[in-house]
């Protein structure tokens, strides 16, 4: 393999792809080995039996405020705006997230929701949003009972039932995800680049890989191929001569010495509806639901004739078990799991040849914009050694 290869990477995800495209451009030969059956990693999506574009891992839109970002995917297919827009169901009332005046208009009288909205311009003057954790922290008495309400109706519960801790354990950073809007504002998003492929991500992948340097090599466990042994990378047996980009998990590299790296899993139970429409917005969350978390309704995004029927994906939160088989999907941020990986983190730094980068090998909740900049950056670093 090395004397056929300048660069060998683990995993045809979106970190994988990036880095392999800008080694061929550069003239490199690139083999990826890929797990799974198919390229995109967790973006990629098909065309179901009833004619409709269904993302198999999770709903994906790209959004950024980085126009280099933005226009980095334009090089490899045609995109449209799209704006995703997403709700929750909270005692029976579905409510726009992020949660915004309406959602205070949803839930309290008309007098009492006037009295908020007029406390939350005092307090936070011309701040369009906030966090939920700064909420929760306020001395004010009505702003602190709507954070609670929102804490307990939905933060709480879908913190549980998504990460399988308490929400007490889970990192801030998590939390602070979802703002909460001070207007009548919708949208997930706020950036001003918000796209969806015109065909695919799909797609949109195969034209970045359309590369003669470029080898596939699909249904491939890396595991089979390179080991680290004693501080030393190998491949196929014989030391590494050529980098290594490597976007999995990091602890199975190791055997898991130091733990298994906790992850969380997800199983979707696509269901096709003989409905045009299932619900009022692509996305909903039902944080009060026993089991599931969200619903995405394919149909929705992008937006696509239904005739009739449309198919959802009801999201199930799973433990992981890499004895079994399961997906990792997001890491648990926790303070003693962060210290876990700093562990793997340090010695696999320390292997000549080998990088690792993508979200699974950083252990990090990266948004796909983020994803790219860090792909872009480690192509740099590691073909600044060719």
């Amino acid at each position: 393999m090395q004397k056929n290869c300048d660069l060998l990477i683990v995993g045809c995800g979106f970190t994988g792809s990036v880095v392999a495209r800008y080694s061929a451009d550069m003239g490199k030969k690139v083999h990826i080995i890929e797990r799974r059956c198919h390229i995109a990693g967790n973006m990629y999506d098909y065309v179901d039996e009833n004619g409709f574009l269904v993302q198999k891992y999770g709903p994906h839109t790209f959004h950024t405020t980085n126009k280099e970002l933005y226009d980095y995917i334009l090089q490899y297919g045609e995109w449209e705006e799209y704006k995703l827009t997403c709700m929750a169901q909270i005692d029976g009332k579905f409510t726009p997230t992020p949660f915004n005046f309406q959602t205070i208009d949803d839930f309290y009288e008309k007098e009492k929701a006037a009295a908020l909205k007029e406390r939350i311009a005092q307090i936070y003057g011309d701040a369009e949003k906030t966090t939920i954790v700064e909420m929760l922290e306020s001395e004010d008495a009505l702003i602190k009972e709507y954070a609670d309400f929102l804490f307990e109706k939905d933060y709480s519960l879908y913190t549980a039932k998504q990460w399988g801790i308490s929400p007490k354990e889970i990192d801030v950073s998590v939390l602070k995800r979802v703002p909460v809007l001070f207007s009548y504002k919708t949208g997930y998003f706020d950036d001003p680049y918000q796209v969806m492929p015109k065909i695919s991500f799909t797609h949109f992948f195969e034209n970045m890989l359309d590369n003669e340097n470029i080898k596939i090599s699909l249904n491939t466990d890396a595991r089979d191929i390179i080991k680290v042994k004693d501080g030393i990378l190998y491949i196929n047996g014989e030391k590494a001569q050529i980098p290594v980009l490597y976007t999995g998990a990091c602890d199975e590299l190791l055997d898991y010495k130091h733990g298994i790296l906790p992850y969380r899993s997800l199983r979707f139970d696509l269901k096709c509806e003989n409905t045009d429409s299932f619900q009022d917005a692509p996305v909903v969350a039902y944080p009060q639901a026993q089991g599931y978390t969200r619903i995405t309704e394919y149909t929705k995004i992008p937006y696509q004739k239904t005739n009739g029927k449309t198919v959802v994906a009801v999201e199930y939160p799973l433990a992981y078990d890499p004895y079994k088989k399961a997906e990792p999907y997001y890491p648990i941020l926790t303070e003693k799991n962060n210290a876990m990986y700093q562990k793997y983190r340090k010695e696999l730094d320390n292997v000549e040849n080998l990088y690792l980068g993508g979200r699974l090998a950083d252990f990090k909740y990266y948004n796909m914009d983020q994803t790219l900049e860090k792909a872009i950056e480690l192509s740099q670093k590691i073909c600044s050694r060719f």
